[in-house]
């Protein structure tokens, strides 16, 4: 999947001259918590955040005190220094670059220019819809040996009950590198006889341990 199927594309923009309390008040309306600053062609020219915001905002005990601090320009306190992202990018690979920078956005452009947004919760959205989560099925782990073929060998296991694989995630066992784990989701409620077809022809299913049935 490329970030171009999962990034929003109605991206809310301010320029740098546009004031905190301009951008506190886009970002109660539209209920977002991260806002591009671009210039007038469309060109990134910075970052300002919920984070940056509250850092810039005075207390409540004291607001009428520091009132015109609101009225700065956002070039103040926007972030310049910025990780984007373009619209051929793998979503698997943003999602590295989210977890290794800790960022909460990521600003898409193309030809320099901004295109579109991809936050934390897209890309959770995105996991939800890549593993089947949100629809009804279950889900089997198998620990296989780490060669080639193993994966066939088990689908032709499920497939043989006629069951429907959704989805497949693959990781590598943390005890033992020559062992991988298999997370299967298949479209079924009860994976009782998947389980034991899996069993009986010699796999390690991990998950779900069902009682009565020997590893």
């Amino acid at each position: 999947m490329i970030v171009e199927e999962i990034m929003k594309t109605d991206v809310t923009a301010l320029s740098k001259e546009d004031s905190i309390a301009d951008a506190i008040r886009i970002m109660n309306e539209k209920r977002i918590r991260h806002l591009p600053i671009t210039d007038e062609e469309g060109r990134l020219q910075g970052l300002v955040t919920d984070r940056d915001i509250r850092d810039a905002t005075p207390s409540i005990f004291h607001t009428e005190l520091f009132k015109e601090d609101l009225q700065r320009p956002l070039k103040m306190i926007m972030k310049t220094d910025i990780i984007t992202g373009h619209p051929l990018d793998f979503a698997e690979e943003i999602a590295a670059v989210f977890y290794e920078q800790r960022i909460g956005c990521l600003p898409i452009l193309k030809d320099n220019k901004l295109v579109g947004i991809v936050t934390e919760t897209d890309l959770l959205h995105t996991l939800v819809q890549l593993t089947g989560a949100h629809q009804p099925g279950s889900q089997i782990e198998v620990k296989v040996p780490n060669r080639a073929g193993m994966l066939f060998e088990i689908a032709e296991v499920i497939c043989k009950r006629k069951a429907n694989i959704q989805s497949v995630l693959v990781y590598p066992d943390k005890t033992d590198d020559k062992y991988k784990i298999l997370v299967i989701r298949v479209q079924t409620m009860n994976p009782t006889l998947v389980v034991e077809d899996l069993k009986k022809a010699g796999h390690h299913v991990l998950w779900p341990n069902l009682p009565g049935i020997s590893l």
